[in-house]
């Protein structure tokens, strides 16, 4: 499975942003989807993810009721809108496949195909 995100940029304090990451390759296999970010100096840390078959999501606190996955299955693409941003949500933003497990993992170990990253940049 190769994945593509795109959609990154420059936007302001309570902007919105979508992000798109196209899969392709042997996407029947991919399970569940996972959004990450990695701000500088910082660890990679989960954002949001969606099963794959059954559309379920799971968010983390600091995105939860700002951002919404969601996935278009004849595109094999997942989106990420990403609504009244902050300052520290400015990272750069990577798309994640398992296609091992229908689980949303939180642990970036967990996911066997990454994105090459797109970056976001709140700032005024």
């Amino acid at each position: 499975v190769q994945l593509q995100a795109f959609g990154g940029g420059l936007v302001q304090p309570g902007g919105s942003l979508r992000l798109s990451c196209a899969a392709s390759g042997r996407t029947f296999s991919t399970k569940a989807m996972a959004w990450f970010r990695q701000a500088p100096g910082k660890e990679r840390e989960f954002v949001a993810g969606i099963i794959w078959s059954g559309g379920s999501t799971y968010y983390a606190d600091s995105v939860k009721g700002r951002f919404t996955i969601s996935r278009d299955n004849a595109k094999n693409t997942v989106y990420l809108q990403m609504n009244s941003l902050k300052p520290e949500d400015t990272a750069v933003y990577y798309c994640a496949a398992d296609d091992l497990r229908p689980v949303i993992s939180t642990t970036w170990r967990s996911y066997n195909y990454w994105g090459q990253g797109t970056e976001v940049t709140v700032s005024s």
